[in-house]
């Protein structure tokens, strides 16, 4: 099985999220956090997906992987929120927090994620789309969230596994995991493939 595989490897995690971490550990894959403080800016050019793929590669793009042994992983993510064709990335603040909800509240949003897993070796890059529909929320709803969660480290300005998540989100067609920040499965399948 792939976990018993996974103990001859040391792993690393190139993120600062709290639910990536534990996403990760509820795998049961055991890794160290490498925080790489790259710049997030792309070319707007660029389609969502691409985006989200070339932002989880560039968060390992400040290492040498050459220096690290063989038997070493590296596993890098970024989320994004897409309404309408555009790009919501994390509120700087209350207000740009209660407009982002504003806009997703009522329709159908996508959420992707990119994901790089990397070994001194090879990388491999992927991507994976989620569909979620959102409640119409009232203004006291989502000024509640904003008050009470603090979601300024989220893209789109919410959680899923939140209280927002519980009594604003209609449906979602995809992972779960994903909206969460890590597309869990997508993650298991190309672990199997990089160290093949």
């Amino acid at each position: 099985m792939l976990l018993e595989e996974l103990k001859n490897y040391k792993i690393y995690l190139a993120s600062k999220s709290p639910r990536r971490r534990e996403l990760l550990s509820g795998m049961g894959i055991g890794y160290e956090l490498l925080v790489t403080g790259v710049e997030e800016s792309y070319d707007p050019s660029l389609s969502p997906s691409e985006v989200v793929q070339y932002l989880s590669r560039l968060k390992l793009s400040t290492l040498d992987l050459s220096k690290y042994s063989d038997n070493t992983i590296f596993i890098a993510c970024d989320t994004i929120v897409v309404i309408d064709g555009d790009i919501i990335g994390k509120p700087k603040d209350d207000t740009e927090a209660m407009d982002m909800l504003r806009r997703l509240s009522g329709h159908t949003h996508k959420v992707l994620s990119g994901l790089t897993v990397a070994t001194p070796a090879r990388m491999l890059t992927d991507y994976k789309s989620t569909d979620v529909v959102f409640a119409d929320l009232s203004e006291s709803e989502m000024r509640h969230y904003v008050d009470f969660y603090r979601p300024m480290d989220k893209a789109g300005a919410y959680g899923v596994q939140e209280w927002i998540g519980y009594v604003g989100i209609k449906s979602i067609t995809g992972s779960f995991y994903n909206v969460m920040g890590l597309p869990t499965r997508l993650l298991w399948e190309m672990l199997e493939k990089i160290i093949k």
